[in-house]
This record gives C-alpha cells, structure tokens and sequence, in this order.
C-alpha cells in the first residue's frame, strides 16, 4: 500500500505531545487538507492552537477512552496515526488500570472508530518496552500490538489497514531525560540518573516521524515497523550534556525505578526470523496463521532462522563524542547553547 497525505484529512490521538506537534508540522509541509489533533487537554490545544497559527489544524477535546469522542473525531478522516498514551513507567506501575484503559482500551476505541469510519491506514505508535516487558506501560503497549495483529487476522470491516510503529528513547521529547538532564545542569545541580550502565536506544523526532511515514507508504495489516538505531548507556549521555554546557562531568545514582529494565528490545529474534530488511527499518509482519492446530502437528514452522534480537545491550554503542555530536543537531539543545553561550551559534 502506497499512501500519499498530500490533500488527504488525517487524525493525530494524542496531536498536543512531541510527537503529535512534530507530525502536524509535518504534515502541512506536505499540503495536507486538514489535521485534526483529539487530546485531553484544552490548555496544551490552546497554546498549540496559537504556536502553529494555520486553519488547516481542526483540535479537537476529547478522550481516546470514550469511543463516542473517538467516533467524532475520526470522522471524514483519510489516516489515523495513534499517539495517545499514558507512557511514564512508573506512574503506570502505580496505576496499571489507568494504563490500561488509555494504552489498551482506548486504542481498541481507535481501531474500532477507524474501520466504522473507512480510514485507510491507521498507525499506531508502541515502544520497544513491549518486547519481553516487565512493566505495565510496557505490557499495555504490548496488548496494543496484539490487538492491531488481531485485527488483521480477523480482517477490517471497512478495509483500515493498521500496523504499528515501536520507538526507542526519542531525544528530548516531553518527559524524557535529556530536557532533565540539562534543567539540572542549568540550576548547577549535579545531575540524577538510576543507573549509568542502563542503555537506550536513541532516535530523534525527526527519525520518528519518518518511521510513521514509512508505515504509512508500506504497511500490510498487522505490521510492526521498528528503525534500526544506535544506543547509549544513560552515564555517558549525562556526561557529553555535561561537556556540552561546560560543566563537571559529574552525576548522583540514585538506583532503578519502578519497571526500569538494565536494556531495551526492539525486536526480538522469534520476530527477526521472519522480517523484512528495508535497510534503515525492519517490517515485522503479523503470523496470519488461524486457529488451526491440527495443521501444525504436521505442517508445523520449521527451518526458520534465529537471529539475534535487537537489544541496545549489543547495538552500536554511541561514545561520548558520538553522543555530542548527536545531540548538537538537536534544535532544543542548540537553543540551550545558544542562551547560555551565544557564541557557540
């Protein structure tokens, strides 16, 4: 499937966090009719409602976990990309229900509004904290995925297309350690991480969005897209910010938090045995077999290869010059330099 938004209507869940405003951006550069962000927040629509000053934004108040709201704002939409999530590990730890009636629930609601309406394509957005997860976001973004996989067994009612798109750690979006990191650096606080041997996976927004895109242009139901990406352990990231603002290379450990795992999975090797390489990204298509069983006593899955999974404990591993250079094409960091330092622009 080859999907071009270019006059086409899109719905963004969840449109007023990072990834929404980068994707809206997006999409009007590419001359899209009309945006329609569906968020909770009024405040967050309002502020963006005046940063991005275009008609072509339709904003829209309501809740992914009420199907009513979700049927109103999907209609007349072309594409769905689904971005709304309760996604900090540990208040979903604390709250697992809430995590899943957002993460689980509501993308249900999604699907569901997506196939009544006939969208063509609709992306969802996980996290590699689905794979082999330990956490309640992470298994809530699981149950996601397997729900759009479920969807393309059973086959959509009007035709809608949904895959799914899994991130790793994108640089400097809200809540994320690096916007931390440099508050703590400003105020002259020495800066707290859990672990400094832990690693992530990095991605910026721009790559995130492009990963979306891809989905979009090439997704069969049932398609999990993941980008193959370099990793970090959280110490070094901490020191090239703390080389980059000119401080003491310096940090306090202050132990795992809740459903913190030591490394992340983007793919595991039971779903690389059956990926696609498209070069930067992988398409890890859905097992489309039903619920035959007697079949596979005879014609059972064999001679699969096993691959390695891709895990940021065995990625390619950012240095701390690598990691300053990676986060000096950061416009967010740029703009932190250029306060502190004018002559570093």
């Amino acid at each position: 499937m080859t999907c071009s938004t270019v006059g086409r209507r899109v719905l963004i869940t969840g449109g007023t966090g990072s990834f929404g405003r980068a994707m809206v951006q997006r999409l009007l550069d590419r001359d899209v009719a009309e945006v329609c962000v569906l968020s909770r927040d009024e405040a967050k629509q309002d502020a963006m409602r005046r940063a991005v000053g275009d008609e072509r934004v339709r904003y829209h108040v309501g809740d992914v976990r009420d199907l009513a709201s979700v049927l109103d704002a999907t209609r007349g939409a072309d594409f769905v990309f689904h971005a709304a999530a309760l996604k900090q590990v540990p208040s979903c730890e604390f709250f697992p229900m809430e995590a899943f009636r957002t993460n689980v629930l509501g993308s249900a609601n999604v699907i569901e509004a997506a196939e009544r309406h006939g969208v063509e394509s609709l992306v969802m957005l996980s996290t590699d904290k689905a794979v082999h997860p330990v956490s309640a976001m992470g298994m809530s973004k699981g149950m996601m995925e397997k729900l759009a996989q479920a969807q393309a067994r059973s086959g959509s009612r009007g035709g809608t297309v949904v895959s799914c798109v899994r991130y790793g750690n994108v640089m400097y979006s809200r809540g994320s350690v690096i916007p931390i990191f440099i508050e703590q650096i400003k105020a002259g606080v020495v800066p707290t991480v859990t672990d400094p041997d832990m690693t992530r996976f990095m991605m910026s927004l721009t790559e995130s969005v492009e990963l979306v895109e891809h989905a979009f242009r090439h997704a069969t139901p049932g398609d999990i897209f993941v980008r193959k990406a370099s990793a970090c352990t959280v110490g070094d990231l901490v020191v090239a910010l703390c080389r980059l603002f000119d401080v003491p290379a310096k940090y306090d450990v202050i132990g795992v938090r809740h459903g913190e795992k030591q490394f992340e999975v983007m793919a595991s090797c039971e779903e690389l045995s059956r990926a696609e390489d498209f070069g930067t990204f992988y398409r890890l298509p859905v097992d489309a077999r039903q619920l035959n069983y007697s079949a596979y006593v005879s014609e059972g899955r064999s001679g699969t290869p096993r691959l390695p999974e891709l895990s940021s404990a065995t990625a390619h591993r950012l240095d701390v010059p690598e990691l300053m250079d990676l986060l000096r094409t950061l416009p967010e960091v740029r703009a932190e330099l250029a306060l502190r330092d004018p002559v570093l622009m």
